[in-house]
């Protein structure tokens, strides 16, 4: 399976701990290409669709349903986790969630 940076797949992120997002759901590459190429890991930002307009989310639409992306709540997981690809951000979505982590990782 080829990994993407700013591809939707669809991980099984259990089991959790507390306040971390679970079970099996759509997440969001974060990693670049080069990592997700030769590393047997990837960083990923969930999204869920049950959310407000925090300023860490990014509004997205993925097979015509509303959803956001979760950037603080990025984490890395293994591939084995992953359960398939199911999609790619649209450009636009794909600078907002530039955005949105460069205003919350970066100084």
């Amino acid at each position: 399976m080829e990994l993407a940076q700013y591809q939707i797949i669809l991980v099984n992120l259990d089991p959790t701990i507390g306040s971390e997002i679970k079970k099996t759901r759509p997440c969001v590459i974060i990693s670049p290409d080069e990592m997700n190429k030769y590393m047997r890991t990837v960083m990923i930002a969930p999204m869920t669709t049950k959310s407000r307009p925090y300023p860490t989310r990014v509004k997205v639409k993925h097979k015509k349903e509303t959803g956001w992306i979760v950037i603080d709540q990025l984490r890395t997981i293994d591939k084995q986790r992953i359960v398939k690809i199911l999609g790619k951000l649209t450009p636009s979505e794909i600078d907002n969630t530039k955005r949105i982590i460069r205003e919350t990782l970066v100084d």
